[in-house]
C-alpha cells in the first residue's frame, strides 16, 4: 500500500518533525533564558559552561545506548516516547531551582530524554525516507527544530518583557508544548520497523564504513571548538542590551536556519553533503572569529544571522551523510555513534570555552572555536575530494 505523503514528506517524517517543533518550543524558551537564570543566581561563566558541558555529555552515552538497542530489537518509537515524555516531565522542575546545582541536576535530567530518543528519532526518520530525498527529509526536520526554536524565545521575550527576570512563567509555560509533542508522538507516528531480523542480530560496530569513522574524526576535532550557544547569549548580553532582548537576538539565528533548512537540504541531494558541510564550518570560523574581534551589538546582530546559515549548512546535511554511508540495519547505532561523539566532546569544549573566558579573556574562545573549525573545514575538504574519487573508481560499498 503506497505511504500517504503530507506537504511531499512521508507521512511519519511530518509528525516526527511536528513532535520537534513542539518540544523544541519548550526546550528553547528554557534554553534562551537559562545563562540569564543562571547568572542571577550568581553563577560563574565556568559553571554555566560546566553544567551544559556536564548535561549533554553524560546524557550523550545514552545516544549510543539507544540507537544500538533500536537497531536490535528493531523498534524505534518507545525508546522516543520514554525521552521526549522526561523532557515534558523536567521542564515544570526548573521553577523550583534555587541554586545553580539544582539546575545542573535538572538539566542531566532532560538530557537524559534526549539521549534516549535522539539516535532512534533520526533512525526512523532515515528508514522512512523514499527516493533519494535525506536531505530534503532531514532539511524540513531542521526547519521544525528551529522553527520552535524561533516561536520559544519569541514567547520568552514576550514573557520577560511583560514580568521582568519572572523565570518561573517561562519554565512553566515551557511545560505545555512539551505535553504536545509527546501526544503528537503517540497518536500520529508509525513504527518504522526494520524486517530483516537475521541481519540485525549479526549487526556489529565492525560493519560500520571507514569513512563513517573518518567523518566522526571530523565531527569531534569541529565540536572541541564548538563551546555551548549559551557563551554567545553571555557574550551578548556583556555588550549592555537589555536583557528581556536576548531571546529575541537568539531568535535571529534560528529564523535564518528555518528559511534556509530545506532549500540547503534539497541542494545536498543534487551536488552532495560534504561540500556543504565544509562550507558550513567555514561559515562557523568567520562568525567565531568576529564573535571574539567585536563587542558591538549590531555587528553580533549580523553574526547571528550568520550563524543561522552555518546551522543551515551543516546539521541535516551531516543526518543526510550518515544515512548516505551506513547501511539500514545499523543507521540507529551510526546516529547513537554520531551524537555520542558531538555529546562526549561537548564537556571539554565547553570547559574549555568557560575557562578561557573567566581566566584569559571573552574574546579567547571565539577565537579558539574559529581556529577548530578551520582545521575541521581543511579535514572535511579532504573528507569530500576522497570520497569523490572513491565513488568515481569504485563500488563505495566495498569500503
Amino acid at each position: 500500500m503506497k505511504k500517504k505523503h503530507i506537504y511531499g514528506l512521508e507521512k511519519n517524517a511530518f509528525f516526527v518533525g511536528l513532535t520537534s517543533f513542539f518540544t523544541d518550543t519548550s526546550t528553547k524558551m528554557v534554553y534562551s533564558v537559562m545563562p540569564l537564570f543562571l547568572l542571577s543566581m550568581g553563577a560563574s561563566k565556568t559553571t554555566i559552561s560546566l553544567i551544559e558541558g556536564i548535561a549533554e555529555s553524560t546524557a550523550s552515552l545514552l545516544k549510543a545506548v539507544s540507537g544500538y538497542w533500536s537497531d536490535k530489537i528493531g523498534q524505534n518509537k518507545p525508546f522516543m516516547i520514554i525521552g521526549y515524555g522526561i523532557t515534558a516531565l523536567a521542564t515544570p522542575l526548573y521553577a523550583l531551582a534555587r541554586i545553580p546545582v539544582h539546575i545542573l541536576f535538572f538539566r542531566f535530567f532532560e538530557r537524559i530524554g534526549k539521549g534516549l530518543r535522539t539516535a532512534p528519532r533520526d533512525s526512523l526518520i532515515s528508514s522512512s525516507i523514499k527516493n533519494n530525498e535525506a536531505g530534503k527529509t532531514f532539511g524540513f526536520q531542521k526547519a521544525m527544530d528551529n522553527s520552535g526554536a524561533i516561536v520559544g524565545p519569541l514567547i520568552a521575550f514576550l514573557l520577560l518583557y511583560l514580568f521582568p527576570l519572572n523565570y518561573t512563567n517561562i519554565f512553566l509555560f515551557a511545560t505545555i508544548p512539551a505535553l504536545l509533542g509527546v501526544l503528537t508522538l503517540v497518536f500520529f507516528i508509525k513504527e518504522a520497523k526494520l524486517k530483516d531480523k537475521e541481519n540485525r542480530n549479526r549487526a556489529s560496530l565492525k560493519q560500520l564504513p571507514k569513512k563513517f569513522y573518518f567523518f566522526l574524526v571530523i565531527i569531534f576535532v569541529f565540536t572541541l571548538g564548538n563551546s555551548a550557544d549559551a557563551l554567545l547569549l553571555v557574550k551578548t548580553s556583556d555588550t549592555g542590551i537589555d536583557k528581556s532582548y536576548i531571546p529575541f537576538i537568539y531568535m535571529l539565528f534560528n529564523t535564518v536556519s528555518v528559511v534556509l533548512a530545506i532549500p540547503i537540504g534539497k541542494l545536498s541531494d543534487k551536488i552532495g553533503r560534504e561540500i556543504l558541510i565544509a562550507l558550513g564550518f567555514f561559515v562557523y570560523s568567520m562568525v567565531y572569529y568576529f564573535f571574539g574581534r567585536f563587542n558591538s551589538i549590531s555587528i553580533f546582530f549580523f553574526l547571528f544571522m550568520l550563524y543561522g546559515l552555518y546551522s543551515a549548512l551543516v546539521d541535516s546535511s551531516q543526518k543526510a551523510l550518515i544515512s548516505d554511508i551506513v547501511n539500514k540495519e545499523l543507521r540507529g547505532t551510526g546516529y547513537g555513534i554520531y551524537h555520542a561523539v558531538l555529546g562526549i566532546t561537548l564537556l571539554p569544549a565547553s570547559l574549555i570555552a568557560g575557562l578561557l573566558y573567566d581566566h584569559v579573556n571573552s574574546n579567547a574562545p571565539f577565537y579558539f572555536g574559529s581556529a577548530m573549525a578551520l582545521i575541521a573545514t581543511v579535514l572535511m575538504t579532504i573528507f569530500a575530494i576522497a570520497n569523490k574519487r572513491k565513488k568515481t573508481h569504485i563500488n563505495p560499498y566495498d569500503l
